[in-house]
């Protein structure tokens, strides 16, 4: 199976480079194997290098060696954060597209048994990790003058509440509220800011473990009858990227 023959006219996204966090596994992955597919270059930015290899891996065998990379990332690191968004320009020679995803399940239960612990590790990688993408991705794209698509992952937690997921909840609404006010900022630059609001997905994340009896549980609990897969979360965020604003389009 090669790139070429696989996906002949799938090229949406030919000549672009993007950099997924959290992109080793569940909606990242997904998306990190989709923009591949649509011809673009892509950076990895992961905490677990194991499960990062093996996407590398699986790419290669997909045919897409020489498109992709992978970068151990603590998004609550800012350090980390810029140094993956440097890569894809060091790599690729430009960034066009960051996909801030990265995410934890984090505080769990009731608030009045939260630790400050909690909220803060919660906080960190949830809302300060989406910020840090924020900030740098648009040093960069505004460096480079050619716009570009900044894709962040909130939650339908994020518009509701809910007994338990106190701070998750709170940090994704952060994540709204960022996302609208960087819209704001950034679009006389031809940056564009959106947010993802996912339901339940299936993720390794969000299985806790338990994918069968998980799945079973949130598909009962919503009014539509299946459960979300990584692949939708995929073909919102190529909607997004690929809205990318060009001189040429500009001018028209």
């Amino acid at each position: 199976m090669t790139r070429e023959n696989t996906h002949q006219s799938s090229t949406r996204l030919k000549g672009k480079t993007a950099v997924i966090t959290g992109g080793a596994s569940g909606m990242g992955r997904s998306t990190a194997l989709r923009f591949l597919a649509e011809g673009a270059n892509v950076i990895v930015a992961d905490f677990n290098q194991a499960t990062g290899a093996a996407l590398v891996q699986e790419a290669h065998e997909l045919g897409f060696a020489g498109h992709i990379a992978f970068i151990p990332t603590d998004v609550a690191v800012e350090g980390d954060v810029q140094a993956a968004l440097v890569l894809a320009v060091d790599t690729f020679g430009q960034l066009d597209i960051v996909f801030n995803n990265a995410g934890v399940g984090g505080a769990i239960g009731p608030l009045t048994q939260t630790t400050t612990e909690s909220w803060d590790y919660t906080m960190d990688v949830l809302a300060k990790g989406v910020f840090l993408g924020i900030k740098h991705a648009a040093r960069i794209m505004r460096s480079q003058g050619t716009g570009g698509s900044i894709i962040n992952t909130a939650s339908i937690a994020a518009l509701s509440g809910d007994a338990g997921p106190l701070v998750y909840s709170a940090a994704k609404a952060a994540v709204v509220s960022m996302t609208k006010s960087a819209a704001v900022e950034l679009a006389s630059e031809r940056i564009r800011v959106n947010a993802i609001c996912p339901g339940f997905i299936a993720t390794p994340l969000a299985d806790g473990g338990k994918p069968e009896k998980t799945r079973e549980n949130f598909s009962r609990a919503q009014p539509w009858p299946e459960y979300g897969q990584g692949d939708h979360i995929a073909g919102a965020a190529l909607f997004f990227a690929c809205l990318l604003y060009t001189s040429d389009a500009a001018d028209e």
